[in-house]
């Protein structure tokens, strides 16, 4: 069935329009709730992980997912020693290191199932789509500001309370600075703005005055939003912001709410935008703390994770205007279905603009806009605010914790989830130099700590990998020197000498480093360059000059410090390479080569509980990953004589991966050292036999097979070959055959005749 609203040309689903959200029933506009139909009944909980609304009419009133659609309730993981990484590795003393990013990462593709979870997500999670609404049903019936919110715009002192005697009011002047202030609902509904827009009612006050809804009666009806304007008293002034507000008609993203025009009614400005019919996300936090009585219950890091997602790249839109948003807050960001929108465009302002006022919010703005001015680095500030706003309950983050993150142990959700806390940590650093370059460098991390996140919730491997931007895949570790299966790093195109770097890559190390010697700059890529061959030929001291020099270039350059992880490990330096790698992880919390990396460092110094645990995040996250943390799971396995632990990773090599055969090889090895009884001793022989190894191999492994077998025999314990239980003459037999097999196998005579002696000395003897 069609729409019946004017203009619309939606189709109603389920008794709503999937265009304007309004019911099937055709409302005339301005209509309250006595239009309403007769309120549904509940059929239910909702089953969505978080949620605790009910459903009405098959869709929850709290989160807005269809009954049939639930999926499984997720629980929190439980905290381990990943909790108590960031405090015991400690800070480094290189400081904070600028992510550069080279492009866009590559994300990997989600599988059909994921994607009907809907948009929001990145394919990774499902978050509940908004549910439609009634716009008119939005506006409010009894329209007023309450005293606890009347403050002063400019000096921020309570304004229009009252006192004994006295009543409260809603225009006047600030006692404390002079400044008008006015709360009083300038529109009614019915009144006519610029003869094209007629006012529904007021939706909600704002800190630029009422906000309120309407029709367009140029453009079929079609639903608006009118947003008042500060210095409405002040016709000049009124001019002035309204032609310094005029370049937000032109941007044009669909993340970001569309501004339609800038108008004059009464002596006030308005600014007429899109309107947007879902709920912001400081409603939805609202809506799930009244539906747990109460009790604040904050969004599920993924949710929180998956919302900012989506409205980074309209950050990065509008950076790339030369746009500042400035204010960004729960309040400003709309889900709309299954998508989100980025609203509330009043406090954008141009990069560089010292005369324009600065909107911000006390909680989410940066500690540096009042003497400084607002910047991307601000703007990054408040995206991490937002973060912490959405998925914890922090009491004092506009008092105690106004510029500061709370300890991971107040913080459950970040606590459980390390990588997710050093996000935050880097948003919200007090250095704007120590935060993300770019809203895109903190998409991919964000990206990458989703993932994560999404990771640690399910049991098993990662079984889908996602490119880096900045490392290669991972090489099989375990093979030659400790670094040599760690990523690689990508080249930067942005060096100037890329194209240089590109043409020598292939020369082999000494002449490699020739070329850099030559090289017509000495850029980071090439010094870099020159660090990593001079890793290769082993020369550690040029290693160490290369990354200072890096450094000297850069304070802010994570891959000077990785360098210098890289030369710690080979100098076997392992607290010099846990500070090191422990550094890039805090600037790089959504890459997975820093945890492969600092796990690495970790194992070798002998930490092997923090090493256990980063190699189970690598695991779990990325199927690239998987065979180099899993060798170094049975690396700590074999280390702490747990056998079962080390079998049980070296299973969780996939057959198609190129590490397999050693994984089968190792696997064999575990089996054969630990075969202490004669069912033991005859799984191990068997497994050794096929398994493919080299002959060498396999032959000195049956060795020790035998002579252990032939040793418990000696002691009455029953040999067994093959299940059956066999003679020790068989066994001495097979072990004279196996001594035979080694002769054969060497080139050095010496050992050649020892073997055979050995193979001599177990013929049974005769007096024949």
């Amino acid at each position: 069935m069609k729409c019946r609203q004017p203009g619309c040309t939606g189709t109603i689903i389920d008794g709503y329009c999937d265009v304007c959200g309004m019911p099937g029933q055709a409302m005339p506009v301005g209509a309250g709730r006595e239009g309403a139909p007769p309120a549904p009944t509940a059929s239910g909980r909702c089953q969505q992980p978080g949620c605790t609304g009910n459903i009405y009419d098959g869709y929850c009133d709290v989160c807005g997912s269809p009954a049939a659609t639930a999926v499984p309730v997720v629980t929190t993981a439980p905290e381990t020693t990943r909790t108590r990484m960031s405090a015991h590795l400690g800070s480094t003393a290189f400081g904070s290191a600028r992510v550069t990013s080279f492009g866009s990462p590559v994300v990997r593709r989600p599988s059909a199932k994921t994607q009907e979870a809907g948009r929001i997500g990145a394919g990774l999670t499902r978050v509940p789509p908004a549910p439609a609404l009634d716009p008119a049903k939005a506006v409010l019936r009894h329209p007023e500001v309450p005293l606890s919110a009347r403050v002063c715009s400019r000096c921020g002192s309570k304004v229009g309370q009252g006192s004994e005697g006295v009543d409260s009011r809603s225009d006047g002047f600030c006692p404390s600075c002079g400044a008008p202030y006015s709360f009083a609902v300038k529109l009614s509904p019915g009144d006519l703005v610029a003869g094209q827009y007629e006012v529904v009612g007021a939706l909600a006050h704002g800190g630029m005055g009422w906000v309120y809804l309407a029709t367009d009666r140029n453009v079929s009806g079609r639903w608006v939003v009118l947003k008042g304007m500060l210095n409405a008293g002040d016709a000049d002034a009124r001019d002035a912001v309204i032609g310094e507000q005029r370049f937000l008609a032109r941007v044009q993203h669909p993340a970001i709410v569309e501004i339609y025009n800038f108008v004059t009614h009464g002596g006030a400005g308005y600014i007429v935008m899109e309107y947007v019919g879902g709920r912001s996300l400081k409603q939805l936090l609202k809506q799930r703390l009244q539906a747990n009585g109460g009790t604040s219950d904050p969004l599920p890091v993924e949710w929180s994770l998956a919302f900012l997602i989506e409205l980074l790249p309209a950050f990065s839109y509008l950076h790339s205007l030369g746009l500042l948003y400035c204010d960004f807050k729960p309040d400003n960001a709309i889900q709309v279905g299954d998508s989100v929108k980025l609203i509330d465009l009043g406090g954008v302002r141009h990069a560089g603009d010292d005369d324009s006022p600065i909107y911000g919010t006390v909680g989410f703005q940066a500690p540096e806009v009042p003497t400084l001015g607002p910047s991307v680095a601000s703007d990054i500030f408040t995206i991490g605010r937002t973060l912490l706003v959405l998925s914890a309950d922090v009491p004092g983050y506009q008092s105690t914790y106004e510029f500061t993150v709370p300890p991971a142990e107040e913080l459950p959700a970040f606590a459980a989830q390390d990588s997710l806390y050093r996000l935050l940590l880097k948003c919200c650093a007090a250095n704007p130099n120590d935060r993300f370059a770019s809203a895109e460098e903190l998409r991919q991390q964000m990206l990458g700590v989703l993932r994560e996140v999404v990771a640690s919730q399910r049991p098993g491997v990662g079984s889908a990998s996602a490119s880096s931007a900045l490392f290669e895949a991972p090489s099989v570790a375990g093979q030659g020197l400790a670094y040599q299966g760690l990523p690689r790093l990508r080249p930067d195109p942005a060096d100037a000498q890329a194209d240089f770097l590109e043409r020598i890559a292939a020369e082999p190390a000494p002449l490699r480093l020739a070329s850099l010697e030559k090289a017509p700059e000495a850029t980071v890529g090439v010094w870099l360059a020159r660090g990593l061959v001079a890793l290769e030929l082993g020369q550690l001291p040029m290693v160490k000059a290369a990354w200072q020099k890096v450094l000297d270039l850069d304070p802010w350059e994570w891959r000077g410090i990785w360098l210098s992880g890289l030369g710690a490990l080979a100098a076997e330096d392992y607290d010099g390479a846990q500070s090191a790698f422990n550094a890039v992880y805090g600037q790089l919390p959504g890459e997975l080569a820093p945890k492969l990396a600092l796990a690495l460092a970790c194992e070798s110094g002998g930490e092997y509980d923090l090493a256990e645990v980063l190699y189970r995040i690598c695991a779990s996250t990325d199927a690239a990953y998987v065979t180099p943390a899993a060798f170094g799971l049975a690396r700590i396995g074999s280390a702490r004589d747990d056998r079962d632990a080390a079998l049980a990773a070296l299973a969780m090599v996939p057959i198609t991966s190129r590490g397999y055969p050693e994984a089968a090889r190792q696997r064999v090895w575990e089996l054969v050292r630990g075969a202490a009884d004669p069912a033991a001793i005859d799984a191990a022989l068997a497994a050794a036999e096929n398994a493919k190894l080299d002959e060498t191999t396999l032959t000195q492994y049956r060795v020790v097979l035998l002579r252990r077998a032939i040793r418990l025999a000696g002691d009455g314990r029953p040999a067994l070959r093959r299940g059956a239980a066999v003679s020790p003459v068989i066994l001495l037999a097979e072990l004279a055959d196996a001594y035979r097999k080694l002769a054969d196998l060497q080139s050095d005579p010496a050992k050649r005749a020892g073997y055979l002696d050995l193979a001599v000395s177990l013929r049974p003897w005769s007096l024949a």
